[in-house]
């Protein structure tokens, strides 16, 4: 340095860019400890329908195109033949019910898409989410019997039958269910009020084994209904399909649950070569559990809805036919197991979804 500059300027700057971190009283250690897995910022509420995928008119329009659809098929331009074992494409919303409910979803999906519409009152917010809700719910289980046909066409060899229009039409109002649930999620994440904090799990709550355990009993109680009656008794034929068949319902019955609330689902276990310790992609395991959950509790709980009803009017909720005579205590059993099962897995997986966000 030339004779007689200053050296003050640059011994400060050197003080400035290697400063020894401040040292914290023991006393407020606890104040400035940060959690392992702290809270992550929730993504903007206009960026999340963005990165979805889905415009906010793409929901509106779906239920609008599929309701022309229905309105045409009462008019009497329907495919020949039967559209499902019952003869129609949908549950609950027969007839001309399902265009009318199409109708008053596209009716409410479209105030959700307005701008203006996140500019209501709290309790006008408050029913139109409600009214988003409720559409998504009905869309939903007017499409039950999608789960029979997913399991048909992906299993052709278990002898189910497959009507591809009321397949594709019971598609297309699930899919009119997705659209809806999207929007108003959408909505509730636009009209949220204050801070939105995205909420991460440090560990895997109590609740979450309990929901896992209670799916596989769920699962337990279907096995043991069948044993009971005798696994020669059921309607679905033998072959591979059968064997591909069992052996899934046993991985989705008990490992998926499990891997939702265990180290194995998140981390790849010891004895697996060239994976061991490396965590294990939240995708393939959130994914089918979602998917699965949602359609064992819509299929199933229309079900038990549908046996209650019957049982009391006094008639059998299913009587013999087809070749296939079960005793009634068979179904009371196997159907809420069922249910069990996929009320369990959804609980389980909302809890994994939370264990695991930190990842995205």
């Amino acid at each position: 340095m030339p004779a007689g500059r200053d050296a003050r300027p640059m011994a400060a700057l050197r003080t400035f860019f290697h400063r020894a971190p401040a040292r914290v009283p023991a006393r407020d250690v606890a104040a400035v400890t940060v959690p392992d897995h702290p809270p992550v910022p929730a993504r903007r509420p206009a960026a999340a329908g963005r990165a979805a995928g889905v415009p906010p008119w793409a929901a509106p329009v779906w239920a609008a195109g599929y309701g022309a659809l229905q309105v045409a098929w009462r008019a009497g331009h329907r495919p020949a033949g039967e559209l499902s074992p019952i003869g129609t494409d949908l549950v609950v919303f027969t007839g001309w019910g399902a265009p009318a409910l199409c109708g008053a979803a596209a009716l409410v999906l479209a105030v959700l898409g307005v701008p203006a519409a996140a500019r209501l009152g709290r309790g006008a917010r408050r029913v139109l989410q409600a009214a988003g809700w409720a559409v998504t719910a009905a869309l939903a289980a007017a499409s039950a019997m999608l789960l029979l046909d997913i399991v048909g066409v992906l299993l052709p060899g278990l002898g189910m039958d497959v009507y591809p229009a009321g397949a594709l039409s019971r598609a297309g109002c699930a899919a009119a269910a997705v659209l809806a649930g999207l929007s108003t999620r959408r909505y509730a994440r636009l009209t949220r009020t204050g801070p939105a904090v995205r909420r991460v799990l440090d560990e895997t709550p109590g609740w979450a084994f309990a929901a896992a355990y209670a799916a596989v009993g769920g699962c337990g109680a279907r096995i043991a209904a069948q044993a009971a009656v005798g696994f020669g008794e059921t309607p679905l034929s033998g072959g591979v399909s059968l064997v591909l068949f069992e052996a899934g319902f046993v991985l989705a019955g008990v490992v998926l649950p499990l891997a939702l609330v265990h180290r194995f689902g998140r981390v790849w276990p010891r004895w697996v070569p060239g994976l061991a310790g490396r965590g294990v992609p939240r995708r393939p395991v959130l994914w089918p559990a979602a998917g699965l959950s949602t359609g064992l509790v819509v299929y199933f709980g229309m079900v038990l809805a549908q046996m209650v009803w019957e049982r009391l009017h006094g008639r059998d909720p299913f009587p013999p036919e087809g070749g296939l005579d079960l005793p009634e205590a068979f179904f009371w059993v196997a159907v809420p197991g069922y249910l069990l099962w996929g009320a369990g897995m959804a609980v389980a997986a909302r809890a994994y979804a939370l264990r695991t966000a930190s990842r995205d």
